[in-house]
């Protein structure tokens, strides 16, 4: 019985830290998330948070969210799509090398385009 019990305390903690479709996009507005796996952590972008007029999301590790990879279709790590308001407006993939060559200059002036399209 109380192996029983361990297995479903690690499945229910599992299911609390496996993001939902849900969790990742509200759906309103610009959002922005990266999805990246944790073998490929040295190559994650860290200057999200300083873009402006988005929303940055958690990041989502697909060894963890396979659901989410399937859904956005990732294929390489780390991969950025910017939303608007729920639709895909631009998507940001690594090299070979797993590492993105990607300014945080290149993104706003995408998230900015994106705004003024907006009027």
């Amino acid at each position: 019985m109380k192996i029983i019990s361990k297995v479903f305390f690690v499945l229910a903690w599992f299911l609390m830290l496996t993001p939902t479709y849900s969790q990742i996009l509200n759906g309103e507005g610009l959002e922005i998330v990266q999805f990246n796996a944790s073998f490929n952590n040295i190559n994650r972008v860290n200057w999200l948070p300083s873009l402006s007029d988005c929303s940055v999301l958690p990041d989502v590790d697909i060894l963890v969210s396979k659901n989410l990879q399937k859904k956005y279709s990732i294929v390489v790590v780390p991969t950025i799509i910017l939303f608007n308001d729920g639709e895909e407006v631009k998507r940001f993939q690594a090299n070979i090398m797993m590492a993105l060559e990607l300014k945080l200059e290149d993104v706003q002036i995408v998230i900015d385009e994106t705004l003024m399209e907006a009027f």
